[in-house]
């Protein structure tokens, strides 16, 4: 049985950035205490804690020192030393545990341990070599994807390839950041979902409805929910899910990607042991979010309904938004569009490619939602081009 965490309990979040932030917001509405560990005192997560301790993500005397403070402990990205958190476990409960983040921060192994749960994916091959490459190339079809198997993120560390050529060319071009690549079958996709699945300390899960996720230049772009598919594909995508955070003894939020080929299979792409930006609609969908769900679970509080209540659109606002010298956006525009919701994130320094916030829209149905999303955001009706996730 789970423990309930008094009010006024402090749980400490290792990292910083938006995810940090909004679990920080939605554990100080149920009454708890935060700490963010984070090298950055101005960062989004330190804004909104009730404390902060710099430090390295990877530093011994930091981790004790939030393990001095914290009652759990939680992490809100993957690039966190899974040494440290290890170390930080014999110190205080963490959730997911450090077993579960190994898993997630090397592809070979989150997709070996995926297929070892039953779950299925695109097939793959591991290729530290120039003969392992070669292996690769004879048992799979082009085109292929190749990607590193350890950083990498926002269509990062990953190219298409069509050919030997431009396979060997993208080898030794990845390979100098990292020991191994994965190379995969790409997908003929009709579309990208994902379900954010949360389980608790006593193996209760609840599910919220997959949701579709549209990319542009590798970077998520538009996410929708509920996602346009059939009752069969969810049912086998919420499956999926479930089966995953059953088999790694998930103690939190998991986010699984996955591809819906042109004959409705579903395919696992990637992990996330956290809360994720294609989540984001249930903070105004649902009524519990995706970060309520994480605190409910680290406080040891009965998981939350996770229905969709209204069909729901999220749009990220990406640093490209801003113009010369940091001059922001029309926010008062934006908010002129009727059920528009902005979401900030506090970063100081806009770059292409940042995430600096985004907007939400839930109304009566998905296409309606998703075009005032749109229009908020000032994009063309269409919104624009929109890509395949590689990553």
């Amino acid at each position: 049985m789970s423990h309930v965490l008094p009010v006024g309990s402090t749980i400490g979040i290792l990292g910083g950035g938006q995810l940090g932030r909004m679990t920080a917001m939605a554990a100080r509405r149920l009454g708890y205490r935060t700490v963010v560990l984070d090298p950055d005192p101005a960062g989004p997560g330190a804004q909104v804690a009730d404390r902060h301790i710099a430090g390295r993500l990877d530093d011994a005397g930091a981790m004790r020192a939030l393990a001095d403070i914290a009652d759990v402990v939680t992490y809100e990205f993957e690039n966190v030393d899974a040494d440290a958190v290890a170390a930080l476990e014999s110190l205080v409960p963490v959730h997911p545990s450090s077993a579960v983040l190994r898993v997630s921060q090397h592809r070979i192994r989150e997709k070996t341990t995926v297929v070892g749960l039953g779950a299925p994916v695109p097939p793959f091959r591991a290729a530290s070599s120039t003969d392992e490459l070669e292996d690769a190339l004879s048992a799979l079809p082009f085109p292929l994807v190749m990607k590193t198997a350890t950083g990498g993120y926002d269509g990062k560390g990953q190219a298409v390839v069509r050919d030997r050529e431009g396979a060997f060319s993208a080898f030794h071009r990845l390979k100098a950041g990292t020991d191994t690549l994965i190379v995969e079958r790409q997908v003929d996709l009709a579309m990208e979902i994902s379900v954010i699945c949360a389980r608790d300390v006593n193996g209760n899960v609840a599910l919220y409805p997959p949701a579709e996720n549209r990319h542009r230049r590798g970077i998520l772009d538009v996410s929708t929910a509920p996602a346009p598919v059939c009752a069969r594909v969810a049912g086998r995508a919420a499956a999926i899910a479930e089966t995953l955070a059953q088999g790694l003894q998930l103690v939190g939020v998991l986010a699984v990607e996955m591809f819906v080929d042109r004959d409705g299979e579903v395919l696992v792409n990637e992990l996330a042991p956290r809360p994720h930006n294609s989540g984001h609609h249930t903070i105004e969908a649902a009524a519990v979010s995706q970060f309520e769900q994480l605190v409910r679970i680290l406080a040891g509080l009965p998981l939350g309904d996770t229905r969709i209540a209204r069909p729901a659109a999220m749009a990220n606002l990406l640093g490209d938004l801003w113009g010369p010298e940091g001059a922001p956006p029309d926010f008062a525009r934006m908010l002129a569009v009727p059920g528009v919701r902005l979401h900030l994130y506090g970063k100081e320094q806009p770059r292409p490619g940042r995430k600096m916030g985004h907007l939400t829209v839930v109304a009566d149905t998905v296409d309606e939602a998703i075009a005032r999303v749109l229009r908020a955001r000032g994009d063309r009706e269409d919104g624009g081009p929109h890509e395949i996730s590689l990553h």
